[in-house]
């Protein structure tokens, strides 16, 4: 065993796995430490949006996880009864990121396709039953590992805190939960079948103060309910199938109960958390350790590969001496804002789905049945779009995703413009320019008349600089005064597989 480490990634679920990734693409070595030997057999997260699958894209598996996910075409809303309240409908071909804007899967499916896909990167280590038990900051900073009987000592330039909701990373760095004052016990059903449910292929919720309830199809054979439990009731009230007949009946109806088989029956407290700080000097927090967010909007996973996807180019950066190491304080500054706002969209819906009184029978009975009527709020039930992050720099589209659309010769945008920043542009750059953008290690992508050049001029813009996360960094008419802005960010970057 290696004792240094350039980085020690501590949690090898989706957000550790990510990190590593986007670490190797980047050049940069990591260890990836999990206390589990395998991937955690369990379903969990079960959704994802097209921002998040535009990441998977650039991991390098979007090819192999639609060969195991299932886009949803929309949401549907229904009263206590489960008569349809209201219904918005998605086109899974359409999406500015270029790909479903709903997208259905099972966790252990998809982390299994993570983990084979370190096999491309030698450079990445993955040591599973290895419990991290103690961490010292510092530079560098000491792990303390128990392997079985064995303890070890590593060291490490920086270190990820990817390992849960219950994170040894952040009570070590004296990070402490907040608590935004929400927390229900919901029921969480697994069943798998090979019969036909006959059910519409979208998300369908249960707004209803009496039993909020949810059910999706995740597979070919895979499907999820969700039930708030009442007070009294446990999971073990739940454990077999006849005794969960009665919650699950409506979209089981036609199907003998021989033909069901129940993969899972477990109780989840959704609650509402994000750490205070993320960060301890070259010790940082990412995913569940730094934030929990309830399931009514499925961005739980999402927010922690966000927070990968955010992290790596600047620690790439200011490990190979490209980029001043105070961007990384920027992590936090851009991570926890729009952390706090999703956070707070969810909390918004589930209060909808399931708040009493008078407000609540107002909402379900008057206003959701009349979203549809109202184009703004119809567009923001569709729209997968996250909000932009603070601070941005200058221009209209700063904060925001660039498109992702698909170019000419069948590749997409992300794959033209490689792992490092880019500048998008109307126009055909001086020769001058030109020389700058190369100087600084970017790639150039200019666009008169196609998705990209209508994307820059809907923002007011003749040219954006776009980010190694796909962030617009700065956009607007002066091109000079555009990359005078443009760090220079050289990298031995790994070609993407």
């Amino acid at each position: 065993m290696v004792n240094h480490h350039p980085v020690v990634i501590i949690g090898a679920g989706p957000t550790g796995v990510t990190a590593a990734t986007l670490l190797a693409q980047y050049g940069v070595d990591a260890l990836v430490l999990d206390r589990w030997p395998d991937v955690y057999p369990q379903p969990r997260a079960v959704h994802l949006d097209d921002e998040i699958y535009r990441v998977i894209d650039r991991l390098g598996i979007a090819e192999e996880f639609s060969a195991i996910s299932r886009p949803a075409l929309g949401l549907r809303l229904l009263d206590d009864d489960l008569r349809v309240l209201n219904e918005f409908r998605r086109d899974p071909a359409h999406s500015p990121n270029g790909f479903p804007q709903a997208t259905m899967f099972d966790q252990p499916e998809f982390e299994k396709l993570l983990r084979d896909n370190l096999s491309r990167y030698p450079h990445i280590r993955l040591w599973g039953g290895a419990e991290v038990v103690d961490i010292e900051p510092g530079t560098p900073a000491r792990i303390t590992v128990a392997a079985g009987t064995t303890m070890h000592t590593l060291t490490a330039d920086y270190v990820l805190g990817c390992d849960g909701a219950n994170s040894v990373v952040r009570t070590r760095i004296g990070s402490t939960m907040r608590d935004l004052r929400f927390e229900q016990r919901w029921l969480v059903v697994d069943v798998a079948t090979t019969a036909d449910l006959h059910q519409w292929e979208g998300v369908h919720q249960v707004c209803s103060t009496r039993r909020a309830g949810t059910y999706m199809r995740i597979g070919a054979t895979r499907y999820r309910w969700e039930f708030r439990l009442l007070p009294g009731e446990s999971a073990a009230d739940f454990s077999t199938l006849s005794a969960l007949r009665p919650l699950i009946a409506p979209w089981t109806a036609e199907v003998t109960e021989d033909r069901l088989e129940l993969v899972r029956v477990t109780e989840y407290t959704f609650r509402a958390q994000v750490a205070d700080r993320w960060r301890r000097g070259n010790i940082f927090l990412l995913g569940d350790a730094a934030h929990l967010t309830p399931p009514f909007i499925g961005q739980g996973m999402g927010a922690g590969l966000r927070d990968a996807v955010n992290l790596t180019w600047k620690l790439a950066g200011v490990l190979h001496g490209s980029l001043d190491p105070a961007e990384l304080d920027t992590y936090e500054s851009e991570r926890i804002p729009h952390a706090r706002s999703m956070i707070g969209l969810a909390l918004n819906v589930g209060r909808a789905m399931t708040a009493g009184g008078r407000f609540g029978r107002l909402a379900r009975r008057v206003v959701v049945p009349r979203l549809h009527l109202v184009p703004v709020l119809r567009r923001r039930v569709l729209d997968s779009r996250t909000p932009s992050l603070r601070p941005a720099g200058p221009g209209k589209l700063a904060g925001r995703l660039c498109p992702n659309p698909v170019l000419d010769d069948g590749t997409r945008l992300d794959t033209r413009l490689g792992p490092g920043f880019a500048v998008l542009s109307v126009r055909a750059l001086t020769d001058a320019e030109s020389a700058r953008v190369a100087a600084c290690g970017a790639t150039t992508y200019i666009d008169s008349i196609g998705a990209v050049g209508d994307w820059l001029r809907r923002g007011h813009a003749v040219a954006a600089v776009v980010r190694p996360d796909r962030t617009v960094a700065c956009a607007g008419r002066d091109v000079r005064a555009l990359l005078d802005a443009l760090p220079t960010f050289h990298t031995p970057a790994r070609r993407m597989p």
